[in-house]
């Protein structure tokens, strides 16, 4: 997953803190329960992290595996679920086919360029009637309605987003899994700050939506600049997990 736009090996000191920590890792792995069938017995959590969430995983008779391609990641999640984690690319896993009852895609899928391989890599380890369970449409969830939105909202590509419903949709279809359920999750501490926001979009960090050029980019930060409550954080994002059953 060397193609993401952060570089996770040096997040990985950092990474928990600035993403919400427990409340956010918690409500996801709430999430990603309820969509996981009650008879499942294996679940691998892909990009997995410093496996904060892949620990709150937790469920009777419900043995949880972590993958992830970063080596720092690795080292922190080891920690938190010894013996059960992976370096591994998320298109090339080492495992054989028609393994597991259940995958899931936190946060991954909106990162990458090659969701479709990532998808078909999930389809493959699945066993007939498994469930794939990703988060979709990640970047349109941020949009909350907010005066920060208000300025950004115009120069939104969601059509960019590699991990839009409809295209996740049909790379399942390609591998015979069909929509199930979904459910949605809050992102703790994922509310933006005015000033916060002209940061991320000077470092780059709305790479997936915005291609505007440095002149677009010096107006919007000034505009942001210009808003009142520059520390405040705005609400949540609510983040949309959906779930893909194959047939058997």
């Amino acid at each position: 997953m060397a193609e993401t736009v952060l570089d996770y090996e040096a997040e990985a000191a950092h990474y928990d803190r600035t993403r919400g920590g427990v409340p956010r890792a918690g409500a996801a792995a709430e999430a990603v329960l309820r969509l996981v069938p009650s008879g499942a017995r294996t679940l691998l959590d892909l990009a997995c992290g410093t496996g904060l969430v892949t620990e709150r995983l937790v469920r009777p008779g419900l043995r949880v595996y972590g993958a992830d391609a970063a080596h720092a990641m690795l080292r922190v999640a080891a920690g938190r679920v010894p013996g059960r984690v992976v370096r591994a690319d998320a298109r090339r896993l080492p495992l054989p086919d028609a393994s597991l009852d259940a995958v899931c895609a936190v946060w991954l899928l909106h990162l990458v360029p090659f969701a479709a391989d990532v998808v078909a890599e999930a389809a493959r380890v699945l066993r007939p009637g498994g469930v794939l369970i990703a988060t979709v449409d990640k970047d349109a969830a941020h949009d909350v309605g907010s005066d920060i939105d208000a300025i950004l909202r115009p120069h939104r590509r969601a059509g960019a987003a590699s991990d839009r419903s409809d295209l996740i949709t049909r790379y399942t279809a390609a591998h015979g899994l069909v929509p199930a359920a979904d459910t949605r999750f809050t992102g703790h501490g994922q509310g933006r700050t005015p000033r916060d926001t002209v940061r991320k979009l000077r470092a780059g960090h709305f790479a997936s939506w915005f291609h505007g050029d440095p002149a677009t980019a010096d107006t919007l930060a000034a505009a942001l600049a210009a808003l009142p409550d520059q520390d405040r954080r705005r609400p949540d994002p609510r983040y949309r997990l959906a779930s893909f059953t194959g047939r058997g």
